[in-house]
């Protein structure tokens, strides 16, 4: 499934997926999701793979442009999140704020959400969990006027920023390219 065949899609794809419980908060017009997991990796290692591996660990499925595309996270204010392919190119979410090794926090809507003119807040918190082990929280608070139910969509979202989350761990608890993000 690729992003590009919008929400109704993105909705049956998914509801057969694993759930995530991971909705804190949902009405008409927002949400707001966290999901949670604890990886055998210091912060600092956490870090890099988190913004110069994003093309390793980020699922194909959930890309505009599939195999081809090609990923990158500019970890500056004003940076970019985005995609291209060749030509193609798409910013799925512009870097806000940064504080290496702790907090990256990005604007924008991901996936259908995007063209649907939704708007959001994603943060990957970061928190050291032991020795040579850290927590990795993804916060994602979504909302807008659409005429869609969010409320409804937010299980969704849910369990694909589960997956994308899951992708990342996997790829540092392996150190090989997500299910779903080989070449």
């Amino acid at each position: 499934m690729r992003m590009r065949t919008g929400a109704a899609a993105l909705l049956l794809a998914c509801l057969g997926g694993t759930a995530a419980a991971g909705v804190r908060d949902a009405g008409k017009h927002g949400f707001t999701i966290e999901n949670t997991v604890e990886v055998p990796a210091d912060a600092d290692a956490v870090w890099q793979a988190l913004v110069d591996d994003v093309d390793l660990w980020w699922p194909r499925d959930h890309t505009w442009w599939g195999a081809q595309s090609r990923l990158r996270i500019e970890p500056r204010a004003g940076g970019c999140f985005c995609e291209t392919d060749g030509e193609r190119q798409a910013r799925h979410m512009q870097v806000v704020f940064v504080e290496p090794g702790k907090l990256l926090r990005m604007t924008g809507g991901l996936g259908p959400l995007q063209g649907m003119g939704v708007d959001g807040v994603l943060e990957f918190r970061l928190v050291a969990a032991g020795d040579d082990a850290t927590r990795i929280t993804l916060f994602y608070r979504a909302g807008g006027y659409t005429p869609d139910d969010l409320a409804a969509i937010a299980p969704v979202v849910d369990r694909v920023q589960a997956l994308q989350l899951e992708g990342l761990a996997g790829h540092l608890r392996t150190g090989a390219p997500a299910s779903g993000a080989e070449r």
